[in-house]
């Protein structure tokens, strides 16, 4: 999982600008959106949730078939290789992972699988994963005979999996995975109820949620904490070890956590150097050094770009915080949609 030798993937690229009615179709009303930008791991096996409970850094063994947990993949230096949602789908455990880390993500594991009764397979392939944001109950409940009435709540049914995700710019969100020949089929029946958009759409959902997504840009750069992790209940500080728990539970104990995760705008288009994640942030009183980087970056609605950016609380504090160098463009922060620790 070297960043240097990784393949260039769209995460990695400028974000797409998705028309402004495609912003419009999910803010006035609902839309469905395929999103290709996710993988699929499938694991199976009696000892597949013990496997996985000692690999990630949620709670896997008492994971039930009602609900869905965020979760990160440390290195052991406790510094995240992935972030995932990850579900009950009747015997097998299903992890959503950024698609350009999926590969990789399956291989990694699958070397601790050891002795271990379990088997995990990229499944991207045969499955179809579809975002809905929005008025959208109504269709849905012509795939499913129930839907989740609490974030991070999973139904199932012949459909495949339904999951509620937390909401973004006010709005429900619900993910549906399922087969892909079967997803496509259903569809194409969704198609005069609600408008189809961009994937791009569902990224700034993300962004607007406080959900961090890691990608190659960002691999092994954080500490689960500096992106929100304690906070999204995306770690288990009572459950037994696993890569880099240490690293994790003493950046939890030790003190105040200094570097966080915050939303902010950065007006104008940027076309001579793009928004990305990976990209470095400068405080105006400390240009030599980075303050901070982009975790992941969408194009807004009315211009511009809207990001997660992990930075330092001090640079918060006082002066301004800018893209790319001290005089670059300037970041302007928004609140995020939970508190952090330091705010209760």
């Amino acid at each position: 999982m070297n960043e240097q030798n990784a393949p260039v993937s769209p995460a990695s690229a400028t974000p797409s600008h998705p028309a402004a009615a495609e912003f419009e179709a999910v803010l006035s009303r609902g839309a469905f959106m395929p999103l290709d930008q996710f993988g699929v791991i499938d694991a199976v096996g009696d000892d597949a949730a013990s496997f996985l409970h000692g690999q990630l850094t949620n709670d896997v063994q008492h994971l039930d078939a009602a609900s869905a947990r965020l979760a990160g993949y440390c290195s052991p230096k406790g510094r995240l290789l992935a972030s995932m949602l990850i579900w009950r789908a009747a015997d097998t455990i299903r992890l959503l992972v950024s698609r350009e880390l999926t590969a990789a993500v399956q291989k990694r594991l699958s070397m601790f699988v050891l002795r271990a009764k379990a088997k995990l397979t990229d499944a991207t392939d045969s499955v179809a994963v579809v975002g809905f944001a929005g008025d959208v109950r109504a269709p849905l409940a012509q795939l499913f005979d129930a839907l989740p009435d609490g974030v991070h709540v999973h139904v199932a049914g012949p459909a495949g999996s339904l999951i509620r995700v937390p909401d973004a710019a006010a709005r429900p969100r619900y993910l549906w995975i399922g087969p892909k020949a079967l997803v496509q089929e259903r569809l194409a029946g969704l198609e005069g109820q609600l408008p189809r958009v961009s994937p791009a759409v569902w990224d700034w959902l993300d962004i607007h949620a406080g959900e961090p997504r890691i990608t190659h840009g960002v691999l092994e750069q954080f500490v689960p904490q500096m992106v929100n992790f304690d906070v999204l209940e995306g770690i288990n500080f009572r459950k037994g070890c696993y890569p880099g728990q240490e690293v994790v539970a003493r950046s939890q104990y030790r003190g105040t956590i200094k570097r966080r995760m915050a939303l902010a705008h950065i007006a104008g288009e940027h076309a001579d150097k793009p928004v990305t994640p990976g990209a470095e942030l400068f405080h105006s009183d400390d240009p030599g050094q980075p303050c901070g980087m982009i975790v992941n970056a969408a194009a807004a609605p009315k211009g511009g770009i809207d990001v997660l950016a992990e930075i330092k609380l001090a640079a918060l504090e006082g002066g301004s915080v800018h893209f790319a160098a001290a005089d670059g463009p300037a970041l302007a922060f928004q609140p995020l949609p939970y508190a952090l620790p330091s705010e209760v």
